[in-house]
């Protein structure tokens, strides 16, 4: 993915008002992050912890999506696995994650929703540059690269739905 900028990311979003974009918290670490092996920029808000934010690029240009995290709280034995990159974590390292339609069935208030890595790094989980605990990554036939290919798929999917 190539480096972005605040204004890149702030101009991206599919999903909210220009206001909204112009108000949220973008990461203050652009600079340090690992962008070759990003296929996307996840993040949580710090002060809000039920927001994520997530910017992949496609066909070229950024699309950036809001998320709400459900924050209720599940059973920490229980294991889950992320629809993205297919990771699995313990107890409450997956949320269900709802994003709001764009257009007029966001107005409405119609979302999509897709259970995901509570910290956004799939692409980090993918190519084993973060671990997940017991359970993790499961030992696949196919290689990192079509690993990430199917995440980015996956994601794509994803955007489609939220662009309705």
């Amino acid at each position: 993915m190539k480096a972005l900028t605040e204004q890149t990311i702030r101009s991206s979003f599919l999903n909210c008002s220009k206001g909204e974009a112009g108000r949220l918290a973008v990461p203050r670490d652009l600079a340090d992050r690992p962008w070759d092996d990003l296929d996307f920029l996840g993040w949580r808000d710090p002060a809000a912890p039920d927001r994520g934010y997530l910017v992949a690029e496609r066909d070229g240009a950024p699309v950036g999506v809001v998320l709400r995290a459900n924050t209720g709280r599940r059973g920490l034995l229980r294991s889950n696995m992320c629809s993205l990159c297919l990771t699995v974590h313990p107890g409450d390292g997956v949320n269900l994650m709802a994003a709001r339609r764009s257009g007029a069935a966001g107005r409405q208030g119609n979302t999509v929703g897709l259970y995901l890595c509570a910290d956004l790094a799939c692409p980090l989980y993918v190519r084993g540059l973060r671990t997940a605990g017991p359970g993790g990554r499961m030992s696949e036939s196919l290689t990192v690269a079509e690993q990430a290919e199917r995440t980015r798929a996956n994601l794509f999917a994803f955007l489609d739905r939220i662009a309705g």
